[in-house]
C-alpha cells in the first residue's frame, strides 16, 4: 500500500501524489492570538502534527508553513480593552500558543509568519485581482472580491449556489453558511473600531495609483502567506472542518483567480470537538484551555497529562468528531503510565544484560562462556527479525490508510505486550533489546508519547522502603493478605508503589 487519504475537495480517498518528489509543501492555518488556545484548537494542530510527522516518517521531504492572524477584528478589539499595543498583545498569546504546542509534542512549522509581516504581499495580490476584474473598490475605500466572477466558487464546500441566500457584501471576517456574498479583501480604516491600527497598500484603479489605508480581511492573509513562501501551488492544506466555508473556499477563489493555477491539490480537515457530548462554550461551563486541563488534574504532572492528552487524540480518527471527557483523559493517562512501566522494565532488562556481559567476558571457562553467549549474547535471531518486520509493516499500513492512528496505536499496544512477554521469559538478547529500543524510537517520530529517559532510571530506594517490601512479600507468602495489604497501603501513603512481576516484586516511587 502507498499513502492514501481523504481529500475534502473531491470527497474521496485518494492516493497521494505530490507535485514534486523532492519537496512536499504543507500549509496549515495558524492561530488568532487574542486569548489562550482552547482544546478544540489544539486538537486541530495535533492533527496537523501527526500528518507532517507521518509524511516525514514515510520518507517525504516536507516543508511546512503556518500563519499567525495577528491582525483581526478580535485581536484589535481585545488589545484595545487590555490597553496594550496590538504587537505586544498578539506576541504574548502567540508565545503561549507555541508553548502549549511544545508541551503536547507538536512540532513547530518550518516557517511561522505573522500576517502583519505580509502586508506588501497581500497588497500585491489585491492589486492583481483588481486588474483582473475579480475585485473592486467600494465607496468607503474597502476592496471586495466579486464571487460571481469565479465560476468554481463553492466547489470545496460543495455549496449549491442556486439554493443559497445571496447578499451583496460582507465585511465581517466570519459569517453564516447561508451567506454567499462578496467578501472583504481590504477593510477601509475606521478610527472608532481600529484605533491607531492601520496599514497601507497601493493599488491601481483605472490606471491611477491609489493608496488604501486600512487593514486586510481574514481570507487574503493565507493566500499571501502561501504565495510568498510556496508560490502559487501547494500539496496539502489543512485545518479544522469549520474553516471549509467561508475561509478555505475564499482562499481558493483568491489564489486561483490571481495565479490561474490550482491552489492546493489536497485538502484535509479535522472533525468537531465536543465536551461531555455538548458543543464547547463558556456559557455551558465546558470551555477548556490546556491550562484548565492541567488545573483540573493538579495531582498529576503536567508532562504526564500532556502525553495522555496527545494519546487521547491518537486513539481517534482525525476526520471524526471527538467527545472529550475527563474519564477519557484519565484512561489515556493510565495507558501512558503502563507504557512508562514497560520502558522502565526494558531499561532494567537491558542494564542487567550489560552487567551480565561484563561478567561473561571475565569467564575463563570457554564452555561456560559459550553457553552463556548462546543464551543472552547471540546476534539478532531470524524469528526476532521477522517479528520486528511484521510489526513495522502493520504500523506503516495503518498510517498509509488515511492516517489511521487508532489502528497504529493498536499495533503499538500489541508490541507492548510482545516486549513485556519477552522480558518475562528472558527471550531477548542484548542486541535484540537494543533493537527494540531503536524500534520504539522510530515509532516515536510519529506518536511522540514515549519517555526514553525512563530507560536510564537509576532510582535509589531507601533501605527502610526495601525492608517494608520484604515484610510485605513475606506476609503474602504466608497468605497473611490483611498484613500484606496494610503494608501496601502504607507504602502507597508515603509515595511508593509495589510492582508484582513474574520473577518477583519490586517497589518504586510513584
Amino acid at each position: 500500500m502507498s499513502l492514501q487519504f481523504y481529500n475534502t475537495l473531491t470527497r474521496e480517498i485518494e492516493r497521494f501524489k505530490p507535485l514534486k518528489q523532492d519537496e512536499v509543501k504543507v500549509y496549515y492555518c495558524g492561530p488568532t492570538p487574542y486569548n489562550y488556545a482552547h482544546i478544540g484548537n489544539l486538537r486541530n494542530y495535533l492533527m496537523d502534527d501527526i500528518v507532517v510527522r507521518t509524511l516525514r516518517f514515510l520518507g517525504y521531504k516536507v516543508k511546512t508553513v503556518m500563519n499567525v492572524t495577528d491582525i483581526d477584528d478580535k485581536t484589535i478589539r481585545d488589545s484595545q480593552k487590555s490597553e496594550k499595543t496590538l504587537k505586544d498583545f498578539t506576541e504574548f498569546y502567540t508565545r503561549e500558543f507555541l508553548d502549549d504546542c511544545r508541551k503536547l509534542g507538536i512540532l513547530p512549522a518550518d516557517t511561522i509568519a505573522p500576517i502583519s509581516t505580509l502586508i506588501p504581499d497581500m497588497g500585491m495580490i489585491i492589486d492583481g485581482l483588481i486588474k483582473k476584474w475579480f475585485a473592486y473598490l467600494a465607496e468607503d475605500g474597502s476592496v471586495y472580491y466579486s464571487v460571481s466572477k469565479f465560476k468554481k466558487y463553492g466547489q470545496l464546500a460543495h455549496l449549491d449556489m442556486k439554493g443559497m441566500i445571496s447578499s451583496v457584501r460582507i465585511d465581517n471576517d466570519e459569517y453564516d453558511k447561508e451567506q454567499v456574498a462578496d467578501f472583504a479583501l481590504w477593510k477601509a480604516y475606521d478610527r472608532e473600531s481600529d484605533g491607531e491600527n492601520f496599514w497601507e497598500i497601493e493599488v491601481t484603479i483605472e490606471w491611477n495609483k491609489k493608496i488604501l489605508k486600512g487593514r486586510p480581511g481574514w481570507h487574503i492573509e493565507c493566500s499571501a502567506c502561501n504565495m510568498k513562501f510556496f508560490g502559487p501551488q501547494i500539496d496539502i492544506h489543512m485545518g479544522g472542518c469549520d474553516l471549509i466555508f467561508p475561509h478555505h473556499q475564499n482562499e481558493i477563489a483568491q489564489s486561483e483567480a490571481y495565479s490561474g493555477k490550482q491552489f492546493s491539490k489536497y485538502w484535509m480537515h479535522g472533525g468537531h470537538l465536543l465536551v461531555d457530548n455538548k458543543k464547547m462554550a463558556k456559557s455551558a461551563n465546558n470551555f477548556y484551555t490546556l491550562r484548565d486541563i492541567f488545573a483540573k488534574n493538579s495531582d498529576t504532572s503536567e508532562t504526564l497529562i500532556a502525553r495522555g492528552f496527545r494519546l487521547m487524540w491518537l486513539q481517534n480518527q482525525y476526520r471524526e468528531n471527538f467527545n472529550f471527557t475527563q474519564d477519557r483523559l484519565q484512561a489515556s493517562i493510565n495507558t501512558i503510565k503502563w507504557l512508562d512501566e514497560m520502558m522502565k522494565r526494558l531499561g532494567r532488562y537491558k542494564n542487567e544484560l550489560i552487567g551480565d556481559e561484563v561478567e561473561w567476558t571475565e569467564l575463563e571457562d570457554l564452555r561456560e562462556r559459550t553457553a552463556k553467549w548462546r543464551l543472552k549474547f547471540h546476534e539478532i535471531s531470524r524469528e526476532f527479525r521477522d517479528n520486528q518486520q511484521a510489526f513495522m509493516q502493520e504500523f506503516i499500513e495503518k498510517l498509509e490508510d488515511d492516517f489511521d492512528t487508532l489502528g497504529a496505536m493498536t499495533i503499538v499496544f500489541e508490541y507492548q505486550t510482545y516486549i513485556n512477554s519477552g522480558i518475562d521469559d528472558e527471550l531477548f538478547s542484548l542486541e535484540e533489546c537494543k533493537s527494540v529500543i531503536d524500534f520504539l524510537k522510530t515509532w516515536n517520530e510519529v506518536v511522540a508519547i514515549f519517555d526514553f529517559e525512563l530507560l536510564e532510571s537509576n532510582e535509589i530506594i531507601p533501605n527502610e522502603i526495601i525492608a517494608l517490601l520484604a515484610e510485605r512479600n513475606e506476609a503474602k507468602l504466608q497468605k497473611n493478605y490483611k498484613e500484606s495489604d496494610r503494608i501496601r497501603d502504607e507504602l502507597d501513603a508515603i509515595g511508593y508503589k509495589i510492582i508484582d512481576e513474574k520473577n518477583g516484586s519490586r517497589v518504586e516511587k510513584k
